[in-house]
Parts: C-alpha cells; structure tokens; sequence
C-alpha cells in the first residue's frame, strides 16, 4: 500500500474546496451520519457540514493522519475532496472500508484502467453540478477551475447520474444511468 507523504502548501494538491461545493450533496445525506472528512486541509468542508448539523471527525494527511492507514473509531460516510494525484488509492481505500462515500473529483476521473475497473466491481453515481467549483488557492483566490467536477458517490445516491442545478429555482434534472 502506498503511504501519503505530506502536502507542501502551494503544491498541486493544495487546493481547498469551497463550502458551496456542498450545496448538492446535502439533500442526499443523513443528518444522524458522522461524516469522516480524511483529506480536511484548511477545514472548509468541515466547518460546511458542522454548519449543518453534522458530526464530523477530520483528518489530514498533514496532520499525521493518514487516509490510507488510518481510520477513526466511528464514522458512517466519508466526504472529502481527495488529493487528485492520489484519487486511485483514495478510491480503492474508500471502496475497502465498505461504508458510503462522496469524493469531489474531476469528470475525467471516469477515465483510466485501474478507476474502470473499480467502478466495473463497485458500482460509483455521479452528483454532476451545472457549474465548475472554484477551489480556493493557496494565496486565497478563486482558481477559475477550467475542468467540471462531480461528486462521485457509492451507497448515496438512488441513480447512477444526478444533474443537479447550484441555483435553488432551478428543478433537478435526473438522468438514469
């Protein structure tokens, strides 16, 4: 198993997820859940789902926790946005704890061999957004984010593809997979 070596701040992982990140998610969680948030950076998904009620346990690399080695006591979802360069093992760690779970990853996580075939045995269901995330930067800004990102969810959601709308007039559009 391949162990997580700590982030540099302003390295390629460094990028924190905004609250709002969340919005779509929420409707599909149970609020009696303690959410494990294993990749908690600054704490801005922390804070988000504490804001809402939740328990939460977070945990970082950073701060010696380690997501694949490590696991809290109790926990029932995990939720995070998983450093990308590390997304195949966050997946098949994820998948091994056997419990649901929401990793904010890129569209083009659907491609590659190793991930193909992890969704092929497990199953995976998309939470799309209708807009791009931008992540917080190391100096604090925005990023713009050039790609799409989705929640890519087992165990939570009831479709294989959910397009949900960031703007609350706007109606789901749902789309089985």
């Amino acid at each position: 198993m391949k162990t997580l070596v700590a982030q540099k701040q302003g390295g390629l992982d460094d990028y924190q997820t905004p609250p709002s990140a969340l919005s779509i998610l929420f409707p599909y969680l149970d609020q009696d859940w303690t959410v494990w948030e294993p990749a908690s950076g600054e704490g801005y998904l922390r804070r988000a789902l504490e804001d809402k009620g939740f328990r939460v346990v977070a945990s970082d690399i950073n701060e010696g926790y380690d997501f694949l080695k490590f696991q809290p006591e109790e926990f029932d979802v995990i939720i995070t946005n998983p450093p990308y360069s590390l997304k195949d093992e966050f997946l098949e760690r994820a998948y091994s704890l056997g419990k649901p779970f929401a990793f904010l990853l890129p569209l083009t996580t659907l491609e590659g061999k190793r991930r193909q075939t992890l969704f092929a045995s497990h199953g995976v269901s998309l939470l799309i957004p209708d807009r791009r995330v931008n992540f917080m930067t190391p100096d604090g800004r925005d990023s713009g984010s050039w790609f799409l990102t989705a929640w890519f969810t087992w165990k939570l959601l009831d479709r294989d593809l959910v397009f949900r709308s960031c703007h609350r007039q706007n109606p789901e559009v749902i789309v089985d997979g």
